[in-house]
């Protein structure tokens, strides 16, 4: 029999990444992870056992090859042709740096309720400073964990 972890023998983490020179979906890939817990023995997909996320230097994030100025992220406004597309490339003009990870992460989140609420969980900051001392956060040291998580 597979034991189940209760609500109160939950414990959620902090973790702090810096973003700087970090491909996006490499690290929105680790973001989800640890969002949703799947580092953890006890992970459960239908209980909400994942960590809290704080990412900071989101204005040097880092795409490969051309994505930069030619990924489009698509929504549809719900009339007819109602399509709308915006690139990275403006979203960062529009100092919403924070929304090209967030959509990253987001899509790498199944969908339904659990993953709107493990979503809320990544906090994201443009530069070093956070309010979130408190929660004495361990630092996670992501252009060490593979050589490839680091642009040039």
């Amino acid at each position: 029999m597979t034991p189940f972890t209760k609500k109160k023998d939950l414990k959620n983490n902090w973790y702090v990444i810096n973003a700087q020179n970090a491909p996006v979906g490499r690290l929105a890939a680790y973001i989800s992870k640890l969002l949703r817990g799947k580092n953890k023995p006890t992970f459960n997909p239908h209980v909400d056992n994942g960590d809290f996320v704080i990412v900071t230097n989101i204005n040097k994030i880092k795409f490969t090859g051309k994505k930069f100025s030619e990924k489009k992220y698509y929504k549809h406004t719900g009339y007819p042709g109602g399509i709308k597309n915006i690139t990275p490339q403006q979203l960062k003009e529009k100092n919403k740096s924070q929304d090209i990870l967030k959509l990253a992460v987001k899509r790498m989140l199944p969908g339904g309720p659990l993953s709107k609420k493990q979503l809320t969980k990544l906090k994201l900051y443009l530069d070093d400073n956070h309010p979130h001392e408190m929660q004495k956060p361990k630092i996670i040291n992501f252009e060490n964990l593979n050589p490839k998580n680091i642009v040039k």
